[in-house]
């Protein structure tokens, strides 16, 4: 095919958009990894550090401030 008869495909968001979707994706991923471990290998142990602040309080927070972050990426000024 030749250049002029294809049809440039063009990006439904423009680079602000994909860069405030990347803040959000890191907010996200930083949430879940402060979700993981504090489990133990031993059924009879019981380890306090599943409930310390950062599973309970600032993990589920940085998961939400994630997802509010990709809707405003989603609806903050699209190309029209």
């Amino acid at each position: 095919m030749n250049k002029n008869t294809q049809e440039q495909s063009t990006f439904l968001f423009g680079k602000k958009n994909y860069i405030i979707m990347l803040i959000g994706i890191f907010f996200i991923a930083i949430g879940f990894i402060f979700m993981v471990g504090g489990g133990s290998d031993n059924p009879e142990v019981f380890n306090e550090e599943i409930y310390n602040w950062q599973r309970i309080r600032l993990a589920p927070t940085l998961v939400i401030i994630g997802l509010a972050i990709e809707i405003y990426a989603i609806l903050v000024d699209p190309k029209k």
